[in-house]
Order: structure tokens, then sequence, then C-alpha cells
């Protein structure tokens, strides 16, 4: 099962179990379980690639195929992203600073009480009337 899979989901494969066996690409992990337990003698001839349990290799080929598989270069370059981000995380971590401040807004709020909020209203400076916004 050395070509690629397809991104359509509907693309026919070969199982490498048996092969008249065709199935759709998007069925495949769920045919290698079944086939694999039904042709546990023909199985035990194929090794699962540790990078993509889709590819299934002779036993004989497998180191081979560990070096050249394609998704081994998915996977290095994940765990390199990974660990760069984890990097800029830790960095970022590293690079914050506690601020020490007087300041304490409970306190002055008590301190220096300011009129209370009420949308849509204003109070006039020459009368206490409240007027509303939206009228002229």
């Amino acid at each position: 099962m050395e070509e690629e899979e397809s991104v359509d989901p509907e693309r026919l494969l070969q199982c490498p179990y048996v092969k008249y066996h065709k199935i759709r690409s998007c069925r495949l992990p769920y045919h290698l379980v079944k086939c694999k337990k039904n042709h546990p003698d023909i199985a035990a001839k194929f090794a699962t690639c540790p990078y993509n349990a889709r590819h299934l290799v002779p036993r004989d080929q497998i180191s081979k195929h560990i070096t050249t598989c394609m998704d081994k270069t998915f996977l290095e370059d994940d765990v390199a992203n990974i660990t760069w981000n984890q990097r800029q995380d830790k960095s970022s971590e590293n690079a914050w600073q506690y601020v020490s401040s007087e300041e304490d807004w409970d306190i002055e709020s008590l301190e220096h009480p300011s009129p209370s909020f009420v949308w849509d209203t204003i109070k006039s400076s020459g009368n206490n009337r409240n007027h509303s916004l939206n009228k002229p």
C-alpha cells in the first residue's frame, strides 16, 4: 500500500491483504481492521507503518519504508512546529513582569463617588430635571 492516498474519499483502493478487495478510501481503516482479523495468516506477513496505519508494508521492506515514508516528514514538521510554539509560549511567560501599583480603584471610588449613570438621560445644570437625549 505504498501508493499515496487521495483526498477523494470515494477513490477505490486495493486491500493489501486480499488483492481483489477494492475499498473506498474513506472506508479503508475499517476494512483493514476486519480483513486483518479474517486473514491472520496474510496479516502476519505485513508490518504497519508507525507514521500512518494505512500503510501496510511487507515485513522485509518496513525499514526502507520507514526511512522514506512521506508521513514521517509531516510528523517531523508537526513536532518541530509544536516545539517552536512551546518555546514562544515560554518566552512570552518569561517576558511578563509584575508591576506594583499603589492604585486601588475600590478605595478611590469610595473617596470620590461619581454621580450614577443612567442610560439615555442627562442632568441639566440649571435644574435637576432629567431630559431625554432623544428629544430635542
